[in-house]
């Protein structure tokens, strides 16, 4: 008798933390560069709103790297604004992931910055020291602008190199050039760094919204529930703009000026385009064609109809 009422006691204990687990939804939140949407859907908690009957967490992992380790172990459902690298290196190795839509594009605003009034096009930058982040939108950005000037990686000093610290190390001279994208262009110009080449026309600056496989699987209604909380965030700017600007404001702690100035630069369209897809193709062959990918996938079975 005893033994038996510890065993329902066991029981119930596991139908309940089965069920706190099914109902637990992570969507990671990532501000910056300009994520509009992501912060709407935070500060006007549209996803609780959407989730009455889930506990809704924001974890802030702003690292695509530990995005994906997130997906891996189960703890993030879905990992928004994923960059495009990281979303097919995780792949590639093995993450069990799924992109269901495009958080965003933006060639324009990510940029190579320099300050010495001798460095006026990429051409200029032979032989000179870069630093920016490895592995990433802004380094397949150099190294495609320097492809159209008819040079490599290697007719530069490319060092790997955090965006903060980048923008420091180009603005103390350390450095002669750097890669920086989002508010990081704005204030670096102010105080006289000057654009040499964004990435339009050469990178799209593709950003993901990807999720954990087996929750696609199990749950698909649950995903495209998402997606709608998704779009009416993107919405949002278009039916009260003057308010999701001033919410970005306050969050970025931009001014509503700069975030003005910023927000033509996105398209926060969701929807995945034959462009985008070819984009990603093409930031896998830069992955691959510099030692950082072991291996190419199939683009088109990392993308997931919804």
């Amino acid at each position: 008798m005893a033994i038996t009422v510890v065993a329902a006691v066991i029981l119930a204990s596991t139908v309940v933390q089965t069920t706190a687990k099914e109902k637990e939804l992570s969507v990671t939140y990532v501000k910056a560069p300009l994520n509009v949407p992501s912060i709407l859907q935070k500060e006007l908690k549209l996803i609780e709103k959407a989730f009455p009957d889930f506990t809704v967490s924001h974890p802030e992992l702003t690292a695509g790297p530990k995005q994906t380790a997130g997906l891996a172990s189960g703890s993030v459902d879905v990992a928004n604004c994923l960059g495009g690298t990281s979303a097919i290196l995780a792949y590639a190795n093995g993450v069990d992931l799924k992109v269901i839509g495009i958080f965003a594009r933006s060639p324009k605003a990510f940029t190579v910055l320099a300050k010495d009034k001798d460095i006026a096009s990429i051409a200029d930058l032979k032989g000179k020291k870069i630093a920016g982040p490895k592995g990433t939108i802004l380094h397949q950005l150099l190294v495609a602008a320097l492809k159209r000037e008819g040079l490599s990686v290697n007719d530069v000093q490319f060092l790997g190199m955090g965006l903060a610290d980048g923008v420091t190390a180009m603005m103390n001279g350390s450095v002669d050039a750097c890669l920086a994208a989002g508010p990081a262009v704005l204030r670096s110009t102010e105080r006289g760094a000057r654009i040499i080449t964004t990435g339009e026309g050469l990178v799209d600056a593709t950003t993901v919204i990807a999720v954990r496989g087996e929750l696609l699987r199990d749950a698909p209604d649950l995903v495209r529930r998402f997606m709608k909380v998704d779009e009416e965030s993107v919405n949002l700017l278009d039916s009260d703009r003057t308010r999701a600007i001033e919410i970005t404001a306050e969050e970025t702690g931009l001014s509503v000026d700069d975030v003005k100035t910023m927000l033509p630069l996105y398209d926060f369209d969701s929807t995945i385009r034959p462009s985008d897809v070819e984009e990603l193709k093409r930031t896998q062959d830069f992955l691959f064609d510099n030692g950082m990918l072991p291996h190419k996938v199939d683009i088109e079975k990392m993308i997931a109809t919804i």
